[in-house]
């Protein structure tokens, strides 16, 4: 059996059908291999022991501590028996729970002065932290016979488990197949393994799950580490290598066309940062290769404008662009902003329009049937440069002249499929510039986007104001909450209007992000009704959620922008892109339930006029929820960076590849992306260095293999894609 074919071994077979179920419904382990790169959250050491001040709320947890007190309690007449063990480690306490006729076994094996191993989720009981009827090992005493050796030696592993599987379930399941270790196969390179003095694979990851010592830990860590950030550094380059080899067509600026007339129409010149972008861009666009460009920047730093002026190059070169938006509003407020821009050059072939002007259309799911079927003739005739549409745009019936940009907004919205589907539109492979007002850090970059080139606006443009954020604790603080709809109110006396965002749309039918907590999350229609008649009465109050007709949508979003609505309450379809100047408030009802992202796009509505904004962050969450931590952290900063840093700090690195979209499991065990930038920078250099000297990885045949068998077609196509 070959190394491969050893580590694809199914557990089944290894560990038996019931444990391997576990292990594939809940922690995503289906293969020897997936078991060996499974690896231990931390170690503990038998004279140390864990410190349970800080453990986490409502999640599975295994500690490593000493029994100070165990006491069997009696109710009900002495037919009810209740066992408590108090464990401690000098930093905390922490209670464990027995009921009923289980108390028996644990409070004979776990007297005292012994030490155990103990897995359970973590509650709160008269202001204590408990774990009910956890499932646990003892350890024995200090002084007695310590039964830790029969797990792990000096070092217990302590590994990401579950219910059912408890970490030292999982330990006699690794050494069940470590042995099969010796089989796996290394993918770097000798030169490059034995000049960074790294041990074999094997060996990393026998030391990893069974160390000696934190020397042998460190050791196989960083070979780990560097494994991972190696193989995807590969996949990207090769991706970025073979895009470099397909033909596209150069779109280069033409003097007093199209362009140079926006230009002139412009009210303010562009600023330094969206310069230097706009220059990156058009280089790519002048190649005759096509672009693969990602352009991020901060809420309201002038991305449409430095596409819509990308766009105008390509019609002024005699093609056509096309703007991707992930939803109808969205696509109508491009549609609008862009249009308003433009004014008569965007009306070409029409009465009043430029004689060098352009048509720009919307397309969208929703069109009436006359309105689209111009516009679908507008495409293929060509008579329109731009069309801006959401997924409509990827239907067969759709046709173009000549597509020679596609512009992707919010790229994190879309799957893999309908980017390709609008890019196969082209007649040769058309220019792509992906975009994103999540600021994204370097190395998420690096990795999630390394086959694009990236562009960063990080400059606001002059007169844009500053937003103050403050979280509004709605149970410690009622006063707080009334307030806030007292601040509301005098925005719009002030000539001014105001968001209200919430979570939900109501009937039952869920809106935005939702942490799984058991209260009903606010309802936009409920929220609404309550402040008409309360703390907003006698304002004009409109609602918008994506399930009303896109008709109705735009109407309000129009009478909105109008300023013939005071107060917009609204679901998180008003996320990204919605451009109204005169809102300078924002409420966000249930703010725990947002992410960091999320919770600064939102904020990024107001603000964008010459009003300072405000945006106060609604919660009922406990001050000691990690949940007011990350509100406190959103309210301190209008860094979109430093914000994007926390966020994903606090996801599940495994998410940085966007198993959503890819629909593979991550590759990622072990890199953890914000901390290791080193590591993948220089990943990065090595990998370009394999694949210019042999693209086909034709001299590397371990690090083909393991290539093939991580990056399946999904996941080639995903990285193909951007």
């Amino acid at each position: 059996m070959d190394g491969v074919s050893a580590l694809d071994e199914p557990l089944k077979k290894t560990l038996g059908p019931a444990t391997a179920k576990v292990m594939a419904e809940h922690l995503d382990l289906h293969t020897v291999g997936d078991l060996l790169h499974h690896y231990p959250r931390r170690y503990e050491e038998r004279g140390q022991l864990t410190k349970l001040a800080d453990l986490p709320l409502d999640e599975d947890v295994t500690v490593v501590a000493q029994v100070a007190d165990s006491r069997v309690h009696t109710f009900n007449g002495g037919k009810g028996k209740r066992l408590e063990v108090t464990l401690t480690d000098g930093s905390g306490r922490l209670q464990l729970v027995f009921f009923g006729r289980g108390v028996h076994k644990p409070h004979q094996d776990l007297p005292p002065g012994s030490r155990g191993m103990f897995a359970g989720k973590v509650s709160v009981f008269n202001r204590k932290l408990q774990l009910a009827h956890p499932t646990y090992v003892a350890l024995g005493t200090d002084s007695g016979e310590d039964t830790v050796d029969a797990f792990a030696g000096k070092l217990i592993p302590i590994y990401p488990a579950c219910k059912g599987l408890e970490s030292w379930k999982i330990t006699k399941a690794v050494d069940a197949v470590l042995p099969m270790a010796a089989q796996a196969l290394d993918p770097l390179p000798p030169r490059l393994s034995e000049g960074r003095g790294f041990s074999s694979l094997p060996e990393a990851l026998l030391k990893v799950h069974r160390p000696e010592t934190r020397a042998d830990i460190e050791a196989a860590r960083e070979r780990l580490k560097w494994d991972e950030a190696f193989v995807l550094q590969v996949a990207l380059a090769r991706r970025r290598h073979a895009d470099g080899q397909l033909p596209a067509v150069a779109r280069k600026p033409v003097a007093d066309g199209l362009l140079d007339a926006f230009d002139a129409k412009l009210p303010f010149t562009l600023t330094g940062g969206q310069q230097k972008v706009t220059a990156e861009i058009f280089g790519d666009l002048a190649t005759e290769h096509p672009m693969h460009r990602l352009l991020q920047g901060e809420v309201g730093s002038g991305k449409t404008l430095v596409a819509l002026r990308a766009m105008l190059t390509v019609v002024d070169a005699g093609g056509q662009a096309a703007m991707l938006a992930p939803t109808e509003v969205l696509a109508q407020q491009h549609h609008r902003s862009i249009t308003e821009m433009m004014g008569e050059l965007a009306q070409g072939g029409m009465l009043g329009g430029s004689d060098i002007g352009t048509k720009v259309v919307l397309l969208t799911g929703s069109m009436g049937v006359p309105a689209r079927r111009q516009a679908l003739l507008d495409l293929v005739t060509g008579e329109a440069g731009i069309v801006i549409g959401t997924h409509a745009l990827i239907e067969d019936k759709v046709r173009f002249h000549d597509l020679g940009l596609v512009v992707v907004d919010e790229q994190h919205r879309f799957g893999v499929e309908q980017r390709d589907a609008l890019r196969s539109k082209g007649k040769q492979p058309p220019h792509l510039l992906v975009m994103t007002a999540t600021p994204i850090p370097r190395t998420v970059a690096m990795t999630v986007f390394g086959d694009l080139e990236t562009s960063v606006l990080d400059e606001l443009p002059a007169g844009r104001s500053p937003i103050a954020s403050h979280v509004v604790p709605a149970l410690e603080k009622p006063r707080f909450f009334e307030r806030a709809w007292e601040r509301v109110r005098e925005e719009v006396e002030g000539g001014h209007q105001a968001y209200v965002v919430c979570p939900r749309i109501g009937d039952d039918a869920p809106a935005g992000a939702d942490t799984g907590d058991k209260r009903p999350p606010l309802a936009v229609l409920d929220v609404a009704a309550l402040l008409a008649e309360g703390p907003l009465r006698g304002l004009r109050i409109e609602v918008l959620h994506g399930r009303m007709p896109p008709d109705d949508k735009d109407a309000v979003m129009r009478a909105f922008a109008a300023g013939e609505v005071d107060v917009l309450v609204a679901t998180t379809v008003i996320e990204v892109g919605v451009n109204v100047p005169n809102a300078t408030a924002m409420v966000i009802m249930d703010a725990d339930r947002f992410g960091v992202s999320q919770l600064h796009q939102l904020r990024g509505r107001v603000g964008r006029g010459s009003a300072p904004g405000l945006c106060l962050l609604v919660t009922d969450a406990p001050e000691a929820a990690p949940a007011r931590s990350r509100l406190a952290a959103v309210a301190a900063t209008l860094d979109g960076f430093e914000l994007s840093r926390i966020d994903l700090e606090q996801r599940r690195e495994g998410d940085v590849l966007g198993q959503a979209q890819s629909g593979v499991r991550s590759s990622l065990r072990m890199l953890t992306v914000i901390e290791d930038e080193e590591v993948i920078a220089a990943a990065r250099e090595e990998a370009v260095a394999v694949v210019a000297e042999d693209p086909e990885l034709e001299g590397y045949p371990e690090l083909r293999t393991t290539l093939d068998a991580l990056l399946d077609a999904d996941r080639e196509a995903y990285l193909d894609k951007g």
